[in-house]
Formats: C-alpha cells, sequence, structure tokens
C-alpha cells in the first residue's frame, strides 16, 4: 500500500520552487482556453482563420492552456506548435483509409476503461479529459462515456488484472491521466500495487508540457510511494514545447526516481525536418528526457492534413542518424492492430 515518507513531505525544493503561474494547475486546468475566437484574438491572427477554426472546432473542441499559449509566436499562423492545436477546415476533409478508431481499440475493451493489446501490459483509460485537445490526436472520436468507470466499477477491470498473472504493467493513459485528481490516482495506484505479479506503472501523459505546475507536491506524494517501478512518458513534438517550466517539472519528478521518456508524433508543418527531429532530441536530453518512439501518424479521421508518407518518415530518421548519438535516436514506428507490438519503420 501507498505510505507517506517522512523524508519526502520534508523535502525543502518543493516549497521553495516558486509556480510558473499564480494559480494552481486546477484552475489553469478550468481556464483552458475553448473558443476559437478568443485563441485566434490572442495569437493576433487574421480574421481569415475563423471559418476554418469555427469548423473545426465543431468537430473536436479547441482546448489550450494559458501555459502552453505563452510558447505561441503571436501572429504567425504557422507557428509549430499553434499547428498542433488550432482547428482547421481541413479537419472536415475525408480522405481514404483514416478512420474513427484507427488503432482498433474497441476490439482489445475486455472491462470498461481497459485496452489489452500487447502481452504483459494493459491500459487504464485513468481519465477521459486531456488539458489540450491535439488536431491529430488518435482518441479525438473515442467513446468516452463508455470509458469512464467509477470506483465501484473499477472493480471489474482490476479483477481482470489480478486474473492474469501474465500482466506486468499497468498504463495510465486517457484522455490524459493526470487530469484526474491526485485523489482519485493514489486510490487506483494503491489497488494496482496490491496486485503482486504487476512490477512497473507506466503513466503516458502531456500534462507536465502543457501545465508544468501539475507536477506539484500531492502528485509527487503518491508516485514517490509506490512500491512499483515508475516511467513516465511524455508527448513532446517540438523542441519549443520545452520551456523552463517543462525543465524543472522534469527534474522534480527526477529527483524521486521516476524514468522519464518521450514519444513524439511526426507531422506535417510541426517537425517534419531533420534540424527540428535533432533539436527537440538534444533538448529533451538536456531535461532529462530520453527519445523513445517516433510515431507516423495514427490514421484518424480529421488529421489527414499532417501525414508524412512512410518513405519520406525514413529519410528523415536516416538523415537524423547522420547527426545525433545512437542513445538519442527516436525509435520510428507505426501502431497496427493486431500486431504484437509497435512495428519498426
Amino acid at each position: 500500500m501507498i505510505t507517506r515518507s517522512p523524508a519526502l513531505l520534508q523535502r525543502p525544493d518543493r516549497e521553495a520552487r516558486p509556480l510558473a503561474l499564480a494559480a494552481p494547475w486546477q484552475t489553469q486546468l478550468s481556464r483552458a482556453i475553448r473558443d476559437p475566437h478568443e485563441l485566434c484574438r490572442r495569437l493576433g491572427l487574421d480574421d481569415a482563420w475563423l471559418p476554418g477554426a469555427e469548423a473545426g472546432h465543431g468537430l473536436f473542441e479547441v482546448r489550450v492552456p494559458e501555459a502552453y499559449l505563452a510558447r505561441i509566436r503571436p501572429g504567425d499562423p504557422h507557428d509549430p506548435l499553434l499547428r498542433q492545436v488550432l482547428p482547421l477546415a481541413a479537419e472536415a476533409a475525408s480522405a481514404s483509409g483514416f478512420v474513427d478508431d484507427p488503432l482498433a481499440e474497441a476490439d482489445h475493451a475486455p472491462a470498461p476503461g481497459l485496452i489489452h493489446k500487447y502481452r504483459g501490459r494493459v491500459l487504464l483509460i485513468a481519465s477521459p479529459a486531456c488539458a489540450v485537445n491535439c488536431r491529430y490526436c488518435f482518441r479525438r472520436h473515442f467513446p468516452y462515456e463508455d470509458n469512464s468507470p467509477s470506483r465501484a466499477q473499477w472493480q471489474q477491470s482490476l479483477g481482470y488484472l489480478r486474473e492474469d498473472a501474465s500482466i506486468r504493467e499497468a498504463i495510465l493513459s486517457g484522455g490524459d491521466p493526470l487530469a484526474a485528481s491526485d485523489r482519485r490516482l493514489a486510490w487506483l495506484v494503491e489497488r494496482l500495487e496490491a496486485i503482486p505479479h504487476l512490477k512497473r506503472l507506466r503513466i503516458h501523459t502531456r500534462l507536465p508540457v502543457v501545465i508544468p505546475d501539475r507536477i506539484d507536491g500531492a502528485l509527487l506524494d503518491w508516485l514517490a510511494a509506490t512500491r512499483l517501478q515508475r516511467v513516465m512518458v511524455l508527448h513532446i513534438n517540438h523542441p519549443g514545447e520545452i520551456d523552463d517550466a517543462v525543465v524543472a517539472a522534469c527534474e522534480r519528478l527526477k529527483q524521486i526516481g521516476v524514468t522519464l521518456l518521450n514519444q513524439s508524433v511526426l507531422l506535417r508543418g510541426v517537425n517534419d525536418d531533420v534540424g527540428t527531429l535533432a533539436a527537440l532530441s538534444e533538448r529533451l536530453f538536456e531535461a532529462g528526457v530520453l527519445p523513445y518512439y517516433l510515431h507516423v501518424l495514427d490514421p484518424v479521421a480529421g488529421a489527414a492534413h499532417f501525414d508524412v508518407p512512410d518513405n519520406e518518415a525514413r529519410e528523415l530518421v536516416a538523415g537524423l542518424r547522420e547527426m545525433l548519438p545512437g542513445f538519442l535516436m527516436p525509435r520510428l514506428v507505426r501502431e497496427i492492430p493486431g500486431e504484437a507490438s509497435k512495428t519498426p519503420l
């Protein structure tokens, strides 16, 4: 069970560290921009971008926290950070092979909020909410209303884990798992660590990037206390996303022994050049994060305009290999429904 460590509670760095923004993370989350008009106005975009922003918003709502907005260049509609969050009319265009459930997750859901695709690990939808709505999100059409278990309903998923001794790792995903309260997350992790054959807890999250203040004392308490080995996989696509507040959040996680990895998605107009990808790997390592995966785009309906063909992706990685040491090279992969693991390209 999770217990409180006196040494952890007395660590002076937690109280001394100033917050990047005055408001606590929950307030920052609630105040995220959710109106395409406000997003365009705040960034000084020409009115010509409004009709497309409205059309895309109608398909998948805008959500951009202030801490992330502050890193976007005003007046530049092609800023690589803005491109990830600005709705476009192109999202309404249909494209062959781009579907609502590109990874066929509905075929691998034995219990509410649980997805079991790969041997030895399961994914738990710990929260349906996100702090930011990325326009290329492969779960932008996911039926969260059917996969948001209450505490009582979680018992079915926990029972599934207890009965399968081959499962060594529980992956918290979403939405974004860190959008859930620390009380809820601590409750869930306590029950996971009570399953003897579980060894690792992996958390896939973008919240430390878009609202770095999320890595606060309450989160560090329950995360430091669990017996499970802890891995946090961040989602950063461009070096401009890593500011000093993100670096500080990563340092707080490293201080309690969390292994930090990063996965990126190869996106047209965001990071589809060797220089940007090399700078991303270097910046990640400076922040104490190892590059892990570079995913080609999952073919989700509404995101075809981000697609980079496989042959171009391979050329980019070949160029990247000439610039970086091996330990900074992310693995170029595609997720193919029904395969036993990610497929290297």
